[in-house]
């Protein structure tokens, strides 16, 4: 194939690319290569890869080449260059969580996600950093350092797929695949000025992806545009008898939904979340406004509906996931504590503190509150909120901040369905602001048809990171922050100190004083959610037989 050889090639979209090596104008091999070229030249400013597979991406673009030339072509995936979350497990290729527990490990089979890429001849260019295990926030104490943000590299990229972000940002990878429990696709994609899609719980296997949360993980692409969001989804997306959770249902044309044409959708603007509950900047609500003003404009209608407060959704949330999360890693954590993290550790560990009744009620709240949202759907075909941003200073990062406050992006884990963030304009520093735009379970295609017809209208597409490939940039870290000891009464630190030895747990001190700064959250989280419930009230928790005939 003839290489076309623009300066930008790793600026190109994917479907752009696409269409290139559909008509043999684009080389998959040279499309690969200017990406390594330009990951050698630029990731050391970003820490966005923990592993480059160079020698087999080129062995992957040269084996598309020679399938397209011999008119095998699969579709617009195939010689597509693209990069994983360090969590999707990758045959022979080193798969760490970013976890010092986990930096040899080498996985036998590939996730269900990545044999799907696979088939689809796409080109994996390597392995991007995260959060440990896909939990907390920027750690400064890991065998890897944290992402920089490519819009400001002293600034965070949002977590926990936090190399992915950065990598799609600073065209390092055509596209990525992240995880989303709490928002982490969302976040980073809100942060970096891309899309992220959290697509529906089941929609996409998890199989073979590190677990946070069996409840609440996601699995889902991260991009520059709204269509090749919709590109990755459509091969992702798929029943998978192998994952529990895994929804047999057929798989709509993704693509085909991006009409640009949103006249007559109705769209309930979820303002009391960004105004009251979990406020944003004042730059972020005036965005907000002028995407509204967009909307309206292309003929959708919308109007203003609330549902629970942010909180609520939140203390599901972390009672939940975090009770799964410790059953995940209760091995490790008690052989060695000290092999992880801090941040990792200032928050899993308090899953000691939560009962099984604590457990229990969250899983039968959550229950309650996607119940009461499916009026919702009768009346709307998508609600909208602020996403995250403008992005905080890397070195602002505290564990304790995940305790003590809300989200706008956790609310929709807990409901299950479709949620994407977008880029909606910039702060006078430069920095990307967001929206998201949420579905009924399955309306996916709804929610790619709205941010589509909204990117389509706006400029925002147009405008990259900038960053000097032969800049000098120091990488150096802050010193890891001290926990805050817990202003809580010694009675109850004893108490705590039983509850951790009875566990297993053998902390030292400073390990202990993270477990002490949690426990006043979990203790009110838990509270808030002891309810009184009836005996006959609530006949399942989230259990049920699949498969079975008339079931």
């Amino acid at each position: 194939m003839p290489d076309t050889a623009p300066a930008a090639l790793h600026h190109l979209t994917i479907a752009e690319a696409a269409r290139l090596i559909a008509a043999r104008k684009l080389s998959p091999v040279e499309l690969t290569r200017a990406f390594l070229t330009r990951i050698e030249a630029v990731d050391p400013q970003l820490n966005a890869y923990l592993l480059v597979t160079a020698e087999q991406a080129l062995d992957q673009a040269r084996q598309a080449e020679s399938d397209i030339m011999a008119g095998d072509h699969r579709g617009p995936l195939h010689g597509i260059p693209y990069a994983l979350k360090d969590i999707y497990c990758t045959a022979g290729i080193r798969t760490t969580g970013h976890s010092r527990s986990a930096q040899d490990f080498v996985p036998t089979e590939d996730a269900d996600t990545v044999a799907r890429l696979k088939a689809a001849g796409a080109v994996l260019l390597g392995k991007l950093a995260t959060h440990e295990f896909a939990h907390g926030g920027p750690s400064f104490d890991l065998p890897w350092p944290p992402a920089r943000n490519p819009w400001d590299r002293d600034r965070f990229t949002g977590g926990s797929s936090s190399g992915s972000g950065a990598a799609v940002a600073a065209g390092l990878a055509m596209g990525a695949l992240g995880s989303d429990t709490g928002g982490s696709i969302r976040n980073p994609a809100a942060l970096c000025g891309l899309v992220g899609l959290k697509p529906t719980y089941g929609l996409i296997s998890r199989r073979g992806i590190w677990t946070n949360s069996f409840s609440f993980d996601h699995a889902g692409p991260m991009t520059w545009t709204v269509e090749d969001c919709a590109l990755i989804l459509r091969s992702l997306a798929g029943h998978d008898p192998l994952d529990p959770a895994s929804a047999a249902r057929p798989v709509p044309d993704y693509l085909a939904a991006l009409t640009g044409d949103i006249r007559g959708l109705r769209i309930g603007l979820l303002r009391h979340q960004f105004e009251v509950e979990v406020p944003v900047p004042p730059v972020v609500r005036e965005a907000m406004e002028a995407a509204l003003d967009v909307l309206r404009g292309l003929g959708a209608e919308v109007e203003e509906v609330r549902i629970r407060p942010a909180q609520d959704y939140a203390d599901v949330k972390i009672i939940g996931a975090e009770s799964e999360l410790y059953a995940v890693h209760e091995a490790g954590l008690r052989a060695n504590p000290g092999v992880f993290g801090e941040d990792f550790l200032g928050r899993s560990l308090a899953a000691v503190l939560i009962r099984a009744e604590d457990y229990v009620n969250s899983q039968r709240e959550r229950r309650t509150m996607v119940a009461e949202v499916k009026p919702l759907w009768a009346r709307y075909d998508a609600l909208i909120t602020a996403g995250p941003g403008p992005a905080p200073l890397l070195d602002a990062w505290r564990t304790i901040q995940f305790w003590q406050k809300a989200s706008l992006t956790t609310p929709f884990n807990v409901l299950g369905g479709p949620a994407l963030a977008q880029c909606i304009g910039f702060s006078a520093e430069g920095l990307p602001l967001s929206m998201q735009v949420i579905g009924r379970p399955f309306a996916d295609a709804t929610v790619l048809r709205i941010a589509d017809a909204y990117e389509r209208a706006t400029p925002w597409r147009g405008r990259r990171p900038a960053l000097d490939e032969a800049a000098s940039f120091s990488t150096a870290l802050p010193p890891v922050p001290e926990p805050t000891p817990a202003a809580i009464p010694a009675a109850e630190r004893d108490g705590i100190a039983l509850v951790a030895r009875r566990a297993g747990l053998t902390l030292d001190e400073r390990q202990f004083e993270l477990l002490c700064a949690a426990a006043p959250y979990v203790r009110a989280m838990a509270g808030r959610l002891r309810t009184p419930r009836g005996f006959a009230g609530d006949t399942s928790n989230v259990f049920r037989f699949t498969g079975y005939r008339g079931i």
